[in-house]
Parts: structure tokens; sequence; C-alpha cells
């Protein structure tokens, strides 16, 4: 089996008929056993099934088949399903669409067949070959694949996925990620410039930020909490050790989540093992920081997107007259809360219109925006910014 070429889910969604091993497995379980592959923490070290040939298997191919198993599972579980498995990923992905056009629009009303799953997979994980960075793909990208595998399992509970339920996941795990990092004794100016990218891509409250407590407490299923758990533990390992006070904070987090210490405790010991286990085959493991990686791996990409698609960026800007001003404004000062929203919400809009730009309406792409807002303002006419200084 190829994941790389056409007919490979229909062929492993044979294979799994008729050898599957979770018809009979609880939800925790499962979850521990796509967290032992890497699945949770986003760098696939093997697939969850067993019998495949890994060593002909790429880390992409390997996520493709860990990530199709992972919504097969939670299609096996559901209690009553209208349609069939390769039917329900597919509305499942069309309802989400519907909010927000996204890298999807262009094929989702193509018919609903395993090669346009095989389409979606593609696209969900790997987006653009010749854009997004390796190391960053799989730090954030593929890290937050779960998040679509939890809202999947809630849409084959209600037959409708709300918009609000993916907001509401992805505030806690943000609003988590800013807590874990914030406990830290030493700060580099990446950890520095993570907290700020992170707190500034907290859009959906304006009023006021969110306390760790408020955005934990919505967190109801058993998996979320696990997940949250896990990658504030990703979080912490950032300089590759959990001292003290990042125990402290993760038991904290358990405590808002109402799990046991003993649950904590094994996410701790669990990260711990991966990463030193498989040190070797994780890329993102060579830079001494993996915030650094990220920020510097992250920075890289949006700047790209920017550049070849300035041209289209300009025309639409030119029609948006607040958003320049807003953009000119903040080179000199801080944006208020308001006026980042406003930025935020009207480079959504114009994200829409480029497909090219559709990472940012996938789930994470929030965590870049302030990252589009430095780059953006170098478009701009020199009129705009009187103190801005021109690269050599």
């Amino acid at each position: 089996m190829n994941p790389s070429a056409n007919g490979w889910v229909k062929k492993l969604l044979k294979l799994d008929n008729e050898t599957s091993v979770w018809l009979n497995t609880d939800l925790e379980r499962f979850y521990y056993k796509l967290r032992d592959v890497g699945f949770i923490y986003g760098s696939n070290i093997k697939t969850i099934k067993d019998g495949l040939s890994e060593e002909k298997l790429t880390e992409e191919e390997i996520c493709k088949i860990n990530f199709l198993l992972a919504l097969k599972f939670c299609y096996n579980n559901a209690l009553n399903t209208n349609n069939g498995f390769v039917e329900s990923v597919i509305d499942f992905y069309t309802q989400i669409n519907a909010h927000k056009p996204s890298v999807f629009s262009e094929f989702l009303g193509e018919r609903k067949t395993s090669s346009l799953l095989e389409t979606i997979i593609h696209k969900r994980i790997q987006i653009d070959d010749n854009i997004i960075e390796r190391s960053f793909n799989y730090f954030i990208t593929n890290a937050l694949l779960f998040i679509d595998v939890l809202a999947y399992q809630r849409f084959l509970q209600h037959d409708y996925i709300s918009e609000d339920y993916i907001k509401t996941l992805e505030l806690a795990i943000e609003t988590t990620v800013i807590e874990v990092l914030n406990i830290k004794e030493q700060k580099t100016k990446y950890d520095k410039s993570l907290i700020e990218l992170v707190e500034q891509s907290l859009r959906y409250n304006i009023d006021e930020k969110v306390s760790l407590k408020e955005a934990l407490t919505p967190i109801s299923f058993k998996l979320e909490k696990y997940y949250i758990v896990d990658i504030a533990c990703m979080a912490t390992w950032s300089d590759l050790n959990i001292d003290k006070n990042e125990e402290s904070i993760l038991q904290d987090i358990g405590l808002l989540l109402e799990l046991d210490n003993a649950i904590i405790t094994n996410s701790i010991n669990n990260i711990k093992l991966f990463y030193s286990s498989h040190k070797e085959k994780i890329a993102l493991l060579s830079s001494k920081n993996i915030v650094k990686t990220f920020y510097s791996n992250s920075s890289k990409m949006v700047s790209k997107l920017i550049s070849r698609n300035s041209k289209r960026l300009q025309k639409e800007l030119k029609e948006s007259q607040e958003l320049v001003k807003l953009l000119s404004q903040s080179t000199v000062r801080e944006l208020s809360e308001d006026e980042q929203k406003k930025v935020q919400d009207q480079l959504l809009d114009i994200f829409k219109s480029i497909p090219s730009l559709a990472i940012f309406m996938l789930p994470g792409g929030a965590l870049l925006l302030p990252l589009v807002i430095k780059f953006i303002p170098k478009l701009l006419p020199s009129s705009f910014d009187d103190n801005r200084i021109d690269d050599d």
C-alpha cells in the first residue's frame, strides 16, 4: 500500500476491516496508542496498525494512515451512522468548509468517493510541499490534527459540528500553552515571541483576557482533557526539560480539568520517553530549542507566503483603507484589542479569496496572524510608514 498513490484509502479500509484490532478497544486505550506512535505530538514515527512495512513509508504517509484510522475508529464507535465512513468524513469537512472557506473549497462539490477523501487528507496534512517548512508542518499543523478527530467524533454524535465547539477547543489549547510558557523562569527571546504570538491569536474574546480556568471549564470530554494536557507537556518540553515549576503548572491544569495526578504524571513521563527514544527520527529535535525552531520556521513560512502573494495582497489591501491604516499604525504603536480583532477579521476576509493563504482558515491558523501583521506593512507604500527603513 502506497499512501502517496491513488487508491490507498480503499485498500487501507479493506485491510482494516479484515484485521482490525480496534473493534473492542475503548477510547482511552486508543488515544494512548495514538500518542505512543507520535500522532498526538505531530511526529508520527510509526503506524497504529500492525503488519505494515513502515520502512517503506515516509513520515507524511505514516501520518496519513494514522489520521485515517483515527477517523475510522471514531466512526466504528459511533452509535448511529446514517452514511458510510467515506461519505461521513466528507460531510464533516463540508460542514467545516461552510463556516469558513478553506483549502477544500475547490473540490468539495465533487462526488463523495474514496478518491475525494484522499485529496482532503493530503491537503489537510501537507497543504503545500513548496510552502510549508517540514519542521513547522509537524510541530503545528500535524500536532493539531487531533482537533479534527475530536470534532469529527462530535459530528458523529450530533450529525452536526458547531463552529463554537472548535473555537472553544482551540481557545483552551492556546490559553494553556500561554500559561505553560509564562511559567518558565528563564525565557529566551523565542519563548517571549511565541507567548506574544499566542496571546495576540486569542481572537474570540475581545473585552478581556480569558483565564486558564475560564478556558478549561467548558472542556468536559475525557479525550479533550488528555489532549490539552499532552499539548501542555509539549510546550514545557521546549527546552528539552520539565522543571518543578512546570510540573506544578501541569498539575494545576490537571486539577482544573478534574484529572487524577496519575494522568498528569503519565503524560509528563511519556513526553520525556517519546522524545528521548525517538530523538534521531524527529528533525525538530535537532534544534536545542523547540520554540526557536517553531518561531523561526513559521516566520520564514509566513514571509514566503506574503512574498508569493504580494501583488494579489496589494490589490486587496488598496480596497480596505481601514485595514491599511491600522497595519501602518501597528509599526509605530501597539494596537488595542478591538483594533487587533478588526485587523484579524479583515485579513481573514482577504485570505478567503486567495487559495494559497488558506492555511489561516484551518484549525490553529490563527496562531500565525500576528506574524502576518508583522510582514504585511512591507507591502504598503512608504508614505504609510514614515519611520520605515527599507532592508538592503
